[in-house]
């Protein structure tokens, strides 16, 4: 097995290290992948819920995939629905509205899509936008898009972690921030 370089980091009282990896030549990121850590997600999700609780949210919006867990550990914590933003379309999904996104961990232009039944939850209510790493951004501003099609009022946003410019993500909630690694 190849010994990779890993960036330690301490999330919500935990210990973890994050494998880097180059998405682009000369740029490498820490990756945080929560799936499966149910420990992370837990500790993540009670850290989040206290500032979040200021903004008096009544949903929880995601985007799919790797952010569902903390949206789940979340909506459990603070006692409130969340929405899963798809990324393919289905016919049942029905009169499903989207919006374009680029993510930086595939590279490549993708859809999200508010499926037809989520629609009424997230009218005229206030919801968070979360995410589980925001790095460029691109993610978080399909999210936007969709939920003011869908006329729903964006009252936080938050992640477990932001990456990249610091500055940048001075609104966002989160528990701690990754660099990014440029060589040369």
């Amino acid at each position: 097995m190849t010994t990779r370089d890993v960036h330690p980091i301490e999330i919500a009282g935990l210990h973890r290290e994050l494998p880097k990896f180059e998405i682009k030549p000369g740029v490498r990121i820490a990756i945080l992948n929560i799936l499966g850590d149910t420990e992370l997600v837990q500790a993540a999700a009670a850290a989040l819920a206290k500032p979040l609780a200021n903004r008096k949210p009544q949903v929880i919006v995601t985007a799919e995939a790797k952010a569902i867990p903390i949206a789940y550990a979340l909506s459990v914590e603070m006692k409130l629905p969340y929405v899963v933003l798809r990324k393919s379309y289905k016919p049942y999904m029905g009169d499903a509205l989207q919006s374009e996104t680029l993510s930086i961990t595939t590279g490549a232009p993708q859809m999200l899509y508010l499926d037809e039944k989520d629609r009424d939850l997230v009218k005229g209510k206030s919801v968070v936008l979360v995410d589980d790493v925001i790095s460029t951004g691109s993610t978080l501003q399909g999210m936007r898009l969709i939920m003011q099609k869908a006329n729903a009022i964006i009252c936080a946003e938050a992640a477990i972690l932001t990456e990249g410019d610091r500055a940048q993500w001075h609104d966002i909630i989160a528990l701690g921030h990754l660099p990014v690694w440029v060589e040369g």
